[in-house]
């Protein structure tokens, strides 16, 4: 047959079938989960759980599993979403069964039933297993097929996304490297106690500011966290404004170069005081995207998994920042991601470390500290396992520990040592000394060295601060010095790098705090 020929018949015959398909047919949407319904998921145990996909406008969809069977109708924008009765927890790995129209199946294989932990941050909650400390001892023991791990991947966004990128990882001694490892320390303290299958979803952008991770509509709201916003994250969403940036940091670049040369060449700055270059910057801008843009591109697809709580590793980008500003911030995150799920979650957070960097990190501490007046909080004291010149201190096995320890005695009811280090609760004024007494004390309270106590500070009127002696007295200490006969405040580990050892009966260190509400200035370093 000629080629031109043959060309028109077949094109008459593709025309032909084409005519003998339904028009719906040729636009059918895929039968499709969201992201998190992937091979080897661990589902929330004893609540409903959540599920939703997408399918065509109108398509009744069937899901079945653990002899449930439970149907919703996809609306006009194709979106479904339904919810199983509680289920009981199970390591047995089962199938979950999704079907819609004409046959189409989806099938989600592993699937298992227990504790699922939701951590989000910035570098050291993304910081991973690979990286931390013993890493070679932990790879070999990391051999936990009943704790799966999920790295949301999706990028910065600047409206909310409905779908995100990632998939459920087997613990396994060759996967573990990747792992945040934060959460795989608290999720293996839980998974070891509590005696059922863990999910851990991860979502972590280093060198991010709070303001990436919290709705639009919540920093609006307020005019000093839509200033702080504005100023801590500009909102760059245009490749012209990128560019206008980028300029910019270039003709600026030389200069600050040479001014770290000079000051590194004396001893007065440090290696990772370099400034970045313009390219690092201004790629660094994009990942991170402006105000919401991580909630929008990381954190709103997940919702409204099924979880059991949350938590936050995050705060020294924000170091710059007022105290006020960020607990008012870290206060907004909590209640605005309850919110997004309709559920008052449990929610903790790691509380800054010791490290040499400047006044601004005894703020944030304040913040956090501050911040557990909400109901159903905790917080991870780490004053004494930082690193004075690593700003991504290696000990997440106690980071992870110190979580696990607050949500096993307040979420799960367990017997634990200790479910926080000391808090101050409250302060009087006696003659020429302060008593500040505490909670979560926990056999009484102690020194982690076994020495005296060390770290205190106390001030009179005039807001001079001079170094104090203290001692124990039940669950109360006693400040004093000789160059304040008249006290009217005290300060406990107000350095970025403080020496300190106040502690409970269980070993876990006292929380930074002061008494007054006098402005902060700089302190100093160690």
């Amino acid at each position: 047959m000629h080629r031109r020929m043959f060309g028109t018949v077949c094109r008459v015959l593709l025309f032909s079938t084409l005519l003998l398909v339904p028009l719906t047919a040729l636009h059918a949407a895929d039968l499709r989960l969201g992201s998190l319904f992937s091979d080897h998921v661990v589902l929330q145990r004893e609540k409903p759980v959540a599920v939703w996909g997408w399918a065509d406008p109108g398509e009744s969809v069937t899901v079945a599993f653990a002899g449930q069977s439970k149907t919703a109708v996809a609306g006009a924008d194709g979106k479904w979403s339904l919810k199983l009765d509680a289920l009981k927890a199970s390591a047995e790995s089962r199938t979950f069964t999704v079907t819609g129209k004409d046959g189409r199946k989806v099938e989600v294989k592993d699937v298992l039933v227990g504790e699922v932990w939701f951590g989000a941050g910035q570098s050291n909650m993304a910081w991973a297993v690979g990286s931390a400390k013993n890493f070679e001892a932990e790879k070999a023991a990391a051999n936990f097929p009943l704790i799966r791990y999920y790295g949301e991947g999706s990028v910065t966004a600047e409206k909310p996304q409905a779908e995100g990128k990632g998939a459920w990882q087997i613990c396994t001694p060759e996967t573990v490297h990747r792992f945040s490892a934060t959460l795989y320390f608290f999720g293996r303290e839980i998974h070891t106690e509590v005696g059922v299958p863990v999910g851990l979803i991860c979502a972590a952008a280093n060198a991010t500011h709070i303001e990436n991770w919290l709705p639009a509509e919540t920093q609006s709201s307020d005019p000093e966290t839509k200033a702080g916003a504005q100023k801590g994250v500009a909102p760059l969403t245009e490749e012209e404004n990128y560019r206008r940036v980028e300029a910019k940091l270039r003709a600026d670049y030389p200069a600050k170069l040479a001014a770290w040369e000079l000051a590194f060449k004396s001893g007065k700055a440090r290696e990772r005081d370099k400034p970045w270059t313009p390219e690092g910057m201004i790629a660094h801008i994009k990942r991170k995207g402006g105000p919401s843009g991580l909630y929008n591109g990381k954190v709103f697809n997940l919702a409204p998994f099924t979880l059991r709580g949350m938590l936050w590793y995050q705060g020294e980008s924000n170091t710059g920042q007022p105290g006020e500003l960020y607990r008012k911030q870290l206060s907004r995150l909590v209640t605005s991601w309850r919110d997004l799920w309709n559920d008052e979650l449990p929610f903790a957070w790691v509380q800054l470390p010791n490290f040499t960097a400047g006044e601004g990190w005894p703020r944030v501490r304040e913040a956090m500290l501050q911040a557990l007046e909400l109901p159903k909080t905790g917080m991870a004291i780490t004053i004494d396992i930082g690193d004075a010149n690593n700003i991504h201190p290696t000990n997440k096995q106690e980071v992870g520990r110190r979580l696990a320890l607050w949500a096993l005695g307040t979420v799960y009811g367990k017997n634990v040592p200790a479910i926080s280090g000391p808090l101050p609760a409250g302060s009087s004024v006696s003659g020429n000394a302060i008593t500040v007494s505490f909670k979560h004390t926990n056999g009484g309270l102690k020194t982690q060295d076994g020495g005296p106590l060390k770290g205190f500070q106390i001030a009179g009127a005039d807001q001079q601060w001079k170094p104090a002696s203290a001692k124990i007295d039940g669950e109360t200490i006693i400040i004093s010095s000789s160059d304040v006969a008249a006290p009217v405040a005290v300060r406990y580990a107000w350095l970025d790098n403080p020496d300190c050892n106040l502690s409970n009966g269980a070993g876990l260190p006292a929380s930074p705090f002061r008494t007054d509400d006098w402005p902060v200035v700089a302190v100093g370093k160690k």
